[in-house]
């Protein structure tokens, strides 16, 4: 159960919910998409209630990628659930299957989401979300199952959604994902946060959720490899340092 929430995500944003097994970040995330109705408070999502809205017009402001990218995918293919991504956001026909074929090239129409490896059932729900252009896009353990290169596309792709605009909240374990990709971090504790403020600050102060960069080189503030190779002024002068 979530309480003394007081959350707010602004255009551009990307913000990394963290917290141990329980601690409420899955609810979080159920409850901005309407999911999970609030007992106490109020849930706002571009000035909509989203237990309150109907599917059709919330998907045009909040989109959920679960945890288990199939439980959004239900058709038998590809193409499927294009067509299908297509009508449910009122968007003109090869919409979805445009973004598809941009962030997962050479997949075919026919294939089966489940002969997908699970990088591409992730991204095929992602595209299946941005079909309908929300604002704010919400993804639960998104890397979980990747492998090195699919979680480098992913973080590409959000840095991209983020510069154009979109709120980007996470629900993650993955610190390294946090430190490389969001803006400020929201741990969770018993439902309630615990911590609330620029990513370097809130990971530096608890070392449960700092990445290893920060962890080898502390008290330096540094997050990742980029940063440190950053502040010793580049490619060229890196030699000798591993990390």
């Amino acid at each position: 159960m979530l309480h003394d929430v007081d959350l707010t995500v602004a255009p551009g944003e990307t913000v990394a919910l963290m917290g141990r097994n329980g601690a409420g970040k899955s609810t979080l995330l159920s409850a901005l998409v309407g999911l999970v109705p609030p007992s106490a408070g109020s849930v706002r999502v571009g000035g909509l209630r989203p237990h309150r809205t109907a599917p059709g017009e919330l998907i045009r402001h909040v989109g959920l990628v679960p945890q288990e990218p199939r439980d959004l995918l239900y058709a038998d293919t590809v193409a499927g659930e294009c067509a299908a991504a297509d009508a449910d956001a009122g968007a003109a026909p090869g919409t979805c299957r445009a973004l598809v074929s941009e962030l997962l090239p050479g997949i075919a129409d026919g294939t089966h989401p489940r002969d997908l490896s699970e990088g591409q059932r992730l991204t095929l729900a992602l595209a299946v979300v941005l079909t309908a252009r929300p604002p704010l896009i919400l993804l639960d353990e998104p890397t979980r199952g990747l492998d090195y290169a699919a979680k480098s596309r992913l973080v590409t792709l959000l840095r991209t959604l983020a510069a154009e605009g979109h709120a980007i909240v996470l629900a993650t374990h993955d610190v390294e994902l946090a430190a490389e990709l969001s803006h400020r971090v929201v741990i969770l504790a018993d439902g309630e946060p615990v911590a609330d403020g620029a990513t370097a600050e809130v990971v530096v102060a608890s070392p449960s959720f700092a990445p290893q960069v920060t962890k080898v080189l502390a008290p330096q503030k540094w997050l990742t490899v980029a940063q440190v190779r950053g502040a010793l002024g580049g490619p060229g002068r890196t030699e000798g340092v591993r990390l």
